[in-house]
């Protein structure tokens, strides 16, 4: 017998051919097809594009017609006057986008979730979730109604307080630029954002909490020894995700806001790639500029990537 129960144990287990296991899950490929075909299409077809950063674009040649450039491109944007003017824009907006906006969402989630009861939880998620549907043009719009200089409601509000000069104008002030464009974008995503943190929340063992109050934790304590190390991994796989897409700085908003008065801050590597690659019809210069744009947000990633591997054991691969 025990000869017998050895000899079962001992049996190598039966390899699973690819074919049987594509066949046995066929119903998961199915699935999966759309969305690896959307992927080879949309994302993956369009970098046979990205050889136009190495060649003089003719549009009688087609994209692989030009003659071959190599780097002549991204030599011409590194030594051009807009080089560090727009590399330094996009950081400062990116910078500050990502100190200011990333907690805001964490703060909130914590907020909503310490709401007992049910109905008024509902109702702050949904007036905090609402202002991420509004467009991008709409939400220009509205800045342009609201800092107007002459009927601006919030304009003459800070105008009143002293905190702004009477002759001040706030959508042309360079120095505004930065604070409304960071200010705007987190009313807008604060409450989408945080919905990932609230569900990373909603998995917390209760019982942790019926500890903390025998131990006589109070709500703040609660926060700090149960919550955040519950949410600590979710922190660090969006901090990184989102370090990965530093320099996308958003064209939509940046473009709309953008004016003669406050171009020299508002000019990001986005918007300069469409003034002068699109606009002034130098594809080949245009998708330099992009391409190094794509290889700086990578570096990135992977250094964001690589620090929070060696610090918390925590990494997208």
């Amino acid at each position: 017998m025990k000869q017998a129960k050895t000899a079962a144990v001992d049996m190598p287990k039966k390899k699973v051919r690819p074919l049987k296991a594509l066949a046995r899950d066929w119903q998961l490929w199915v699935m999966i097809i759309p969305a690896i075909v959307y992927i080879a299409i949309f994302c993956y077809g369009p970098m046979y594009g990205l050889q136009l950063a190495f060649r003089d674009y003719d549009f009688s040649k087609g994209i692989t017609g030009g003659d071959w450039a190599g780097f002549k491109y991204f030599i011409q944007y590194f030594e051009s006057p807009m080089f560090w003017p727009t590399i330094r824009n996009t950081f400062v907006i990116a910078f500050f986008s990502l100190i200011c906006g990333f907690p805001i969402p964490i703060i909130l989630a914590l907020a909503i979730n310490a709401i007992k009861g049910p109905a008024w939880k509902r109702t702050v998620q949904t007036v905090v979730y609402l202002p991420y549907f509004i467009s991008t043009v709409v939400l220009v719009a509205m800045l342009q109604i609201l800092l107007s200089p002459t009927t601006g409601l919030v304009s003459n509000a800070l105008k009143a307080i002293g905190l702004i000069g009477a002759d001040a104008n706030l959508l042309g002030d360079p120095g505004a630029f930065v604070p409304v464009y960071v200010i705007s974008g987190i009313w807008q995503s604060a409450g989408w954002n945080s919905i990932i943190f609230i569900a990373a929340l909603a998995g917390v063992d209760g019982q942790l909490y019926d500890a903390c109050k025998v131990d006589g934790a109070n709500r703040w304590q609660q926060v700090w020894h149960v919550e955040l190390p519950a949410i600590l991994p979710t922190i660090i796989i969006l901090l990184i995700m989102n370090m990965g897409g530093i320099l996308n700085v958003g064209f939509e908003k940046t473009f709309l806001m953008q004016n003669s008065l406050n171009k020299g801050v508002s000019e990001v590597i986005t918007t300069y790639v469409y003034n002068v690659g699109l606009k002034s019809v130098q594809f080949s210069f245009g998708s330099a500029v992009g391409l190094f744009n794509t290889i700086v947000n990578f570096a990135f990633l992977m250094l964001a990537n690589q620090i929070s591997k060696r610090a918390a054991n925590i990494s997208l691969m």
